[in-house]
C-alpha cells in the first residue's frame, strides 16, 4: 500500500527544521514507491508480524520481522539504541511469601527469607548517553537476578503497558520518538504522527504526559515486568503472571518547570540522587527499596477475559486479578566502574531459570531475539562473560572463542554428541519448562491496530485521573502538540476524542489558547 498522502500546511512561524518532512513529501511525491526490504524485495505487509493465528505466537520464518529489528539493534555505535542513558545499583531480593513458591519451581522463592543478590538498572528511552535525565520519557527498570540456577533478567519498565502491541512496529516507533535523521533535532511531526496512525499508543502517551511522565529520580518511581510472563509449577503446571516493584520511598514527580530547570542546571539528577541515597544508607541503614508484587491468571481466566490477557497496551484489573506482595529487593551497593558495572550491564528478556517462562505477548516474543542480538553488536559475542553479566553457575557448552573471550572452557569437547563427558541435558530439565501449546491456525499476517484501543485510556482518563491531574495532562499535551503541523494536531485531537469526547474538546481548546488555528 502506498503511503498516504499528508495534507499541505503552511506555517510561517515554522522553521525549515520543523518542515523537513513536509518539504521531502513535496519533492517526492510522484516518486514514492512500493516499501522494499534491504534486498529491494517489496514487503508483503508491514503492520503486522507472521503470526499462527490472530493471537498466537510468532513464527521464526518471519523473517522481515528479523531483519528490521537485526537493522534496528545496530543504528548507534557504540551506545545502546533505545536505554542509553542510565543508572545502577546492586543488592539482594528477598522473598517475603509462600504463595508464590505453589506456582513456580523457582529457587529464588522456595522459602521466606531466601536472599538473591541482584543489579538494577534504571533508564531513559529515548535519549542519547548525554540526555537529563528530567526529560519526559518513560524509564527502563530492570532487574539482573543472579540465582543458583542461572541469571534470571526481569526487563522492565516504569509503566504497566506500552506503546505497541507488534515487535514490528518497535523500531518504527523509537524512530519516531529519537531525532529527525536530516536534521538532527527531535522532530514533533514525527513524534505525533506515530500516534495518529497506531491509536493503540495511545493508552501510554496519556500515562507519558501525566504526572508519571517525569518521575522524581529513580527511587520515587513503580517498576513493572509490564509483559505476561509464565509461572511453571510442578508438573509443567501454568499459571500467567505479571510482576509489580512498588517503591517503598513512596511516588513522587516533578513539576515540568522544575524538570526544565533541574535539566539545565543538573541534567545527571536522578543518577546523583540514587548514589547518595545508597550512601547515605551506609549511615542510616535506610537503603532504597521497593515491594514486590506478583498479578496471576490461570490459563482458563485467561480464556474468558473481554480483553487479550497478552496484549501489552492492556492492564490487568486489580479488582479482578489483585496483586500479591511476594519479597522485597534492596539497593544497598553502587557500582565500583560505572562503565564496567553498569555500561556493560546486559539485561535479556530469554534469560529465564527454571520455572519461569514466556507468554504469547507478540511483543516480548520479538525482545526475546531482540535484547540478546543487540548485545552481540554492542559488546561482542562473549558479553556474558563479563564479569557484570556473568552467572554465579557454571556455564558449560559448547560455544567458543570470538570476540573478548574470558572462559574458554578449557579442554572441554566443543562438538556434540561426544565420547568425552557431555555435558548432556539434564532429564529433569522439560519438566521446569511451559506445557506443550496447542497451535492450530493458520500462519498469516494479523494486524491488531483497531483490537479496542479505547476502553482502558477512557478508564484512566475517568477513574484515575482527578480534576488537577487532568487539567496537567491536557496542558502538557497541547505544549508539545502544538509544535506538530495542524494537520497532525488536529488528527490527534480525534484520537484523544475517541478516548473521551470532553478530554479532546479540552485538548483543541487548549491548543486554541496557544494560538494553534483548528
Amino acid at each position: 500500500m502506498r503511503s498516504s498522502k499528508p495534507t499541505k500546511a503552511h506555517h510561517d512561524e515554522r522553521d525549515a527544521a520543523a518542515e523537513q518532512l513536509t518539504n521531502w513529501y513535496n519533492q517526492m511525491k510522484d516518486k514514492i514507491g512500493y516499501s522494499t526490504n534491504n534486498a529491494g524485495i517489496q514487503l508483503i505487509n508491514k503492520d503486522a508480524s507472521l503470526t499462527a493465528g490472530k493471537y498466537g505466537p510468532i513464527v521464526l520464518r518471519d523473517f522481515e520481522l528479523i531483519q528490521q529489528l537485526q537493522s534496528f539493534d545496530r543504528e548507534r555505535i557504540p551506545e545502546r539504541v533505545v536505554h542509553a542513558k542510565g543508572a545502577g545499583a546492586f543488592g539482594y531480593f528477598e522473598c517475603t511469601s509462600q504463595t508464590i513458591s505453589k506456582l513456580t519451581v523457582s529457587k529464588v522463592f522456595e522459602k521466606v527469607g531466601k536472599r538473591t543478590d541482584i543489579a538494577v538498572r534504571f533508564s531513559q528511552v529515548a535519549g542519547s548517553l548525554g540526555s537529563a535525565d528530567t526529560v519526559r520519557d518513560p524509564r527502563g527498570f530492570s532487574i539482573k537476578f543472579y540465582t543458583e540456577e542461572g541469571n534470571w533478567d526481569l526487563v522492565g519498565n516504569n509503566t504497566p503497558i506500552f506503546f505497541m502491541r507488534d515487535p514490528i512496529h518497535f523500531p518504527m516507533f523509537i524512530h519516531s520518538q529519537k531525532k529527525n535523521p536530516v536534521t538532527n533535532l527531535r522532530d514533533w511531526d514525527m513524534f505525533w504522527d506515530f500516534l495518529v496512525k497506531r491509536p493503540e499508543a495511545v493508552h501510554q502517551f496519556m500515562i507519558l504526559f501525566s504526572d508519571r511522565g517525569l518521575p522524581d529520580g529513580h527511587r520515587h518511581q513503580h517498576g513493572y515486568g509490564s509483559h505476561t510472563f509464565s509461572l511453571i509449577g510442578e508438573n509443567r503446571k501454568l499459571t500467567w503472571v505479571k510482576f509489580i516493584y512498588k517503591t517503598d520511598q513512596g511516588i513522587r514527580n516533578l513539576d515540568p518547570k522544575e524538570a526544565d530547570i533541574l535539566a539545565g542546571q543538573d541534567p545527571d539528577y536522578a543518577l546523583r540522587d540514587l548514589y547518595d541515597a545508597i550512601e547515605q544508607g551506609k549511615t542510616t541503614g535506610k537503603y532504597p527499596s521497593w515491594t514486590f508484587y506478583i498479578q496471576t491468571m490461570t490459563p482458563e481466566q485467561a480464556k474468558t477475559q473481554t480483553f487479550n490477557p497478552f496484549d501489552i497496551t492492556k492492564v490487568w484489573p486489580h479488582d479482578k486479578f489483585p496483586l500479591q506482595p511476594v519479597g522485597k529487593f534492596v539497593l544497598n551497593r553502587n557500582p565500583s566502574n560505572y562503565f564496567a558495572d553498569i555500561e556493560q550491564l546486559a539485561f535479556s528478556p530469554s534469560n529465564f531459570t527454571p520455572g519461569f517462562g514466556p507468554s504469547p505477548d507478540r511483543l516480548l516474543q520479538g525482545r526475546l531475539f531482540s535484547y540478546p542480538d543487540t548485545h552481540l553488536y554492542r559488546l561482542g559475542a562473549n558479553y556474558q562473560q563479563l564479569p557484570v553479566n556473568r552467572p554465579t553457575t557454571t556455564v558449560s557448552n559448547f560455544q567458543r572463542d570470538g570476540e573478548s573471550v574470558l572462559y574458554n572452557q578449557n579442554g572441554a569437547p566443543n562438538y556434540h554428541p561426544n565420547s568425552f563427558g557431555g555435558p548432556d541435558v539434564n532429564p529433569l530439565a522439560k519438566s521446569w519448562t511451559n506445557p506443550p501449546e496447542d497451535v492450530n491456525a493458520q500462519v498469516d499476517y494479523y494486524d491488531l491496530v483497531d483490537d479496542d484501543n479505547y476502553t482502558q485510556p477512557k478508564q484512566f482518563w475517568n477513574k484515575v485521573l482527578d480534576a488537577s491531574a487532568k487539567n496537567r495532562l491536557v496542558e502538557n499535551i497541547a505544549g508539545a502538540l502544538s509544535k506538530a503541523r495542524t494537520d497532525i494536531q488536529k488528527a490527534t485531537v480525534e484520537v484523544f476524542k475517541n478516548v473521551d469526547e470532553t478530554l479532546g474538546q479540552r485538548l483543541g481548546q487548549k491548543l486554541s489558547t496557544l494560538q494553534v488555528h483548528l
